[in-house]
Parts: structure tokens; sequence; C-alpha cells
């Protein structure tokens, strides 16, 4: 497990979006993010501020390692992003949801996205924000083990709206690290 005084953040800058683009492009990015360009579009809408997500780099040892975001689901309460996430109806409209994503595949399995989310997630809590989500692809094992070892338990399952059974969202919230599991299906 990594230590997480080794993780700091900063905000993604203009400059970070050439490093973002080529993160994107690899395979364990490609898997479970959209198309690079279109990712890196939004990315560079956040910088600009266009959208009032925050992006930022976790740095291992002041090494760029990966990416995280914090979003409000109360900004998302509309179209199109209902209907590309339905389950949003489902959680309180103050909640905060946090993507991230390792840069490297040499940091995968290591225990970074962990310790990146715990402190990340520290940080929000004293910010003042009491629902903090997370909703990873229900097939992606790495990240829900990694994401319920920061502290985070399944809320819901959501189909995907498209009906594809294979593509479920898991809505995972922040319990802390001494939670209970508990899920249901949304139906």
């Amino acid at each position: 497990m990594i230590d997480a005084a080794r993780i700091s953040f900063r905000p993604v800058t203009r400059d970070d979006l050439p490093l973002l683009g080529r993160w994107m492009e690899t395979a364990h990015w490609r898997q479970w993010w959209g198309e690079a360009e279109t990712e890196l579009g939004q990315i560079r809408d956040m910088v600009e501020g266009r959208d009032t997500t925050r992006p930022f780099l976790f740095l291992l040892d002041d090494r760029p390692a990966g990416y995280i975001q914090i979003w409000y689901v109360g900004d998302h309460l509309c179209e199109p992003f209902l209907t590309q996430a339905p389950w949003m109806r489902n959680v309180p409209a103050d909640s905060v949801g946090v993507d991230l994503s390792i840069g490297e595949a040499a940091d995968l399995s290591r225990g970074l996205g962990s310790a990146a989310l715990g402190a990340f997630v520290r940080r929000l809590v004293a910010e003042g924000h009491d629902s903090i989500i997370i909703d990873p692809d229900a097939a992606n094992a790495r990240a829900v083990r990694a994401y319920e070892k920061a502290g985070f338990r399944p809320f819901l399952v959501s189909p995907d709206p498209g009906g594809n059974a294979a593509q479920a969202t898991l809505i995972m919230t922040f319990a802390g690290n001494d939670a209970a599991p508990s899920h249901r299906t949304q139906a």
C-alpha cells in the first residue's frame, strides 16, 4: 500500500493537456473512458471555466501519476446528463462525484488509486462535502476494489440506459473506512 503522505494534488492546466492526451491513448484508459479527443475536450472546457467540474493531477512524490476530478451532481440534473445517467435522480442533489484514473499502466495494482482517492476524499470532507459518490463501470473489478479500500461502499447498480446489460454502472457512496457494505439495484 502506498502511504497517502506521498500523494499531492494540483489543478490541471493547459500545459497538462498533452500528458493527459498521452495517458488517454493507453489501453487501460481506453477500456473505461470515452474517446481521447472527446475526453480531452471536456477537460479543456473545465480548465477554461466552461464546466464546473474541477480537474486535478495527483502526484506521487511530486511526479504526475494520475488524474482525478470532482463534479457536482446538482449541475448535471438536466439533459443530456439524465438520459446518460438516470441514476443521478437517486442520489442527493448536493452530492459530489469523483472520477479518477492512474496515468501509467506500470502504476496499476500498487495501491496508488486507493491512496489517491482516500487523500482526495479527506480533502472533500474537510471542504464540507457530506455526500460523495463514485460511479465505476460495474465490470471494472480493479476499480471497485480500490474504491472499497478508500472507504466507498456499493449503493446501487444502474443498468445501461441503452439496454446493454454488460454496461451497468455501480454507484458507490463514501461511507468512511469503517462502514458496512450495502447495495441495491435501480429499478
